[in-house]
């Protein structure tokens, strides 16, 4: 998904190293392949790629990923709700930015 972007250093994802137990939920569920699991650890290979979805944080069991908590402006929500509200022919975001 390298190609695919939504805005640039905006994302708020944080991995933790020592949290992480390699069980790799997160490159599973990932759908632009965020993460990759590098000597039984995940890594964040392409930070750019995430749209804050939170299906990492949601399937890691031990709560080493942290993912912007709110549906603010940078999230997967931000811009889906804008593409929403061109195709409806609204002029303001339907999130509340």
């Amino acid at each position: 998904m390298k190609n695919f972007r939504y805005l640039e250093e905006t994302a708020i994802l944080k991995l933790s190293d020592d949290k992480c137990i390699g069980c790799g939920n997160c490159q599973l569920v990932c759908p632009h392949r965020v993460f990759k699991m590098v000597n039984g650890k995940a890594k964040i290979i392409d930070y750019n790629g995430c749209m804050e979805c939170g299906a990492c944080s949601k399937n890691c069991q031990v709560d080493a990923i942290f993912v912007n908590p709110d549906d603010g402006c940078g999230c997967a929500a931000y811009i889906i709700n804008s593409w929403l509200s061109k195709l409806l022919g609204k002029t303001k975001s339907l999130c509340g930015c």
